[in-house]
């Protein structure tokens, strides 16, 4: 089976903590997720296919914007993360499948496919990004937002520096190009990668923007649950009440009137289909 630990990953511990902690994911994800959305710039009467749609937010801003007259599916490994969509959605031309775009046929032709970090996560992404571009009619459009490199994004470095000092030894950083939320940091890669899956007029545009949008306790508690060092409590909750006030004192300097403002490094990355 191809991206078995991904699937496994994410129908588990991980999440349960994005349901829980969808509200506040989505207010801290949005502006990215927008961005990209202005680049795909989906037209009325359209049908559009949203990769990794999580708890469901992209997909029903993408039905906003294609109206009652077109369709969009909304696909995702995560079966927690999927019934959190549902219980979102009440629109009839919204549908939302349970599947890994890797592999998945699909019977009808997109007119354009998005994702808001839900593309970095392939075994082998070239296969992965064929088997959309097949799911595409010709000339059809992709857009989506992956990050840039770890270091550049300190929504994810800061928790993780902090609570190192207060922690046994680290395994070492896993391979760059492996599956996970930066495989894609190296744009030239990314582009090569692209290419190798058929798609032409790739344009992969750095995009810096400040996110957050949470209060302290809540931009505390997404540090403590989400990222590297979510992922670390989860395996070794015992270390969590040894981390937190370092923590809090890493985020404090992002703090601008009681609310979040990080700084992000992101790819915009737009393609047509050949």
């Amino acid at each position: 089976m191809v991206n078995t630990a991904q699937i496994e990953y994410w129908n588990g511990g991980a999440a349960e903590t994005w349901v829980a902690q969808q509200e506040r994911l989505d207010r801290q994800l949005d502006p990215l997720g927008r961005a990209a959305l202005r680049a795909l710039a989906p037209r009325r009467g359209e049908h559009v296919l949203d990769v990794g749609c999580g708890s469901g937010q992209t997909t029903l801003q993408l039905a906003d914007a294609v109206g009652s007259a077109g369709r969009v599916v909304g696909l995702d490994v995560s079966l927690p993360l999927l019934a959190a969509a549902r219980r979102r959605s009440r629109d009839v031309h919204v549908s939302f499948v349970h599947a890994d775009a890797q592999k998945q046929a699909f019977e009808h032709p997109f007119d354009a496919v998005y994702s808001r970090f839900g593309v970095m996560f392939f075994d082998d992404p070239v296969a992965a990004f064929a088997n959309l571009r097949r799911a595409m009619k010709p000339s059809g459009r992709v857009a989506f937002v992956c990050w840039r490199a770890e270091a550049e994004n300190p929504i994810m470095t800061a928790p993780m520096v902090a609570a190192a000092r207060h922690l046994p030894p680290l395994p070492p950083p896993p391979d760059p190009d492996a599956p996970g939320p930066f495989a894609f940091a190296d744009g030239v890669r990314l582009a090569r990668i692209l290419e190798a899956a058929g798609f032409g007029a790739i344009r992969i545009t750095p995009h810096d923007e400040p996110i957050g949008g949470n209060d302290r306790a809540a931009t505390l508690e997404l540090a403590l649950q989400i990222g590297p060092l979510g992922r670390l409590l989860r395996e070794h909750p015992e270390h969590r009440a040894g981390v937190v006030d370092a923590v809090r004192d890493a985020l404090e300097p992002f703090i601008v009137e009681g609310i979040a403002r990080i700084p992000s490094a992101t790819w915009i990355v737009t393609a047509v289909s050949a």
